[in-house]
């Protein structure tokens, strides 16, 4: 078996690219899966519960096959944030936003999610970041709340029905909060657990919410099939395989080296959502789809605060 480190390396790569492709479907099957408001499917609540039912089952099997110890005392309280933030709040926010607002829409806004989760270690673990960091992301924030006013000035019309493209950025801001925050929690101890533990026990902790939640909420009208395979990857793609393909690509090839495969993702997305969704490509949405995810690279590279003189 070839275990050079050159092996690794492009392992790590291969791998975290597949990480990248795998939450990159994640806003189009999303969409699918809750429907328009023109065309409503699955109820965004439904989702939330039942995707992360369906991750909670699998890692349930994946820690009794590989025999993990109980969370301790200590590492409760971050997954309990992790899980608010990324079994909830994410899911549910994204859901009820991309019943209004189309994938690649989405794919620009949440594109700040690694800067969002670089700002919330900064201050959640009182680390200094450089001042280009701060630069960097008021630009790239600047970048998505003019890019949400040129939308919405776009479809004043949809807008006056009621729901509104601004509101629905707002959930999208506030899922982009609600993953970095649950992201930074999980970080905390990920060291001590294990990255691939650390998913599988948030999941597995919030069954006796999602579950319930799943089944008081389990649609009542008839539901499309491609909607139901939707709900399948997210569940199971989205909310579990996929970080077992991402940490183990970070672990192989390096955080540093395959991190940046995240400036990728935004791009997929919206790719992907011509095809799943039948979203046509639009100018303005890849430009600004680049300018952010330029901020976003700029950014993490002025992320560590600078060396003492």
């Amino acid at each position: 078996m070839n275990n050079t480190p050159q092996h690794r390396d492009n392992l790590g790569l291969w791998l975290g690219l597949l990480g990248i492709f795998i939450f990159a479907l994640t806003l189009p099957m999303t969409r699918l899966a809750t429907g328009t408001v023109e065309a409503p499917q699955m109820s965004p609540w439904f989702v939330t519960w039942a995707r992360a039912a369906l991750a909670g089952g699998l890692s349930a099997i994946y820690l009794l096959a590989v025999r993990a110890p109980w969370p301790l005392a200590d590492q409760r309280g971050p997954l309990f944030l992790s899980l608010a933030g990324n079994v909830i709040g994410y899911p549910l926010l994204l859901g009820w936003a991309l019943r209004h607002v189309t994938a690649s829409h989405a794919a620009v806004i949440t594109s700040l999610m690694p800067l969002a989760t670089a700002a919330a270690a900064a201050w959640l673990m009182h680390q200094r970041a450089r001042l280009g960091f701060w630069v960097f992301a008021a630009l790239g924030s600047a970048l998505v709340a003019v890019y949400s006013l040129l939308r919405a000035s776009q479809m004043a019309d949809a807008v006056a029905q009621g729901f509104g493209l601004t509101w629905a950025d707002t959930l999208l801001v506030g899922a982009v909060v609600a993953g970095s925050l649950g992201y930074v929690a999980g970080a905390k101890v990920t060291v001590s657990l294990g990255a691939e533990k650390v998913i599988s026990w948030v999941c597995v902790m919030a069954l006796p919410i999602t579950l319930p939640g799943a089944w008081l909420t389990w649609p009542e009208h008839a539901v499309a099939p491609t909607s139901w395979l939707a709900l399948l990857y997210v569940g199971v793609f989205s909310m579990w395989a996929g970080f077992f393909a991402w940490f183990r690509g970070l672990s192989l090839g390096g955080p540093l080296r395959v991190s940046q495969l995240q400036l990728l993702q935004p791009f997929i997305t919206i790719l992907a959502a011509v095809p799943l969704l039948g979203e046509s490509l639009d100018a303005m949405t890849l430009g600004f789809a680049l300018l952010v995810v330029t901020t976003v690279f700029m950014g993490r590279r002025m992320a560590n605060a600078p060396k003492a003189n």
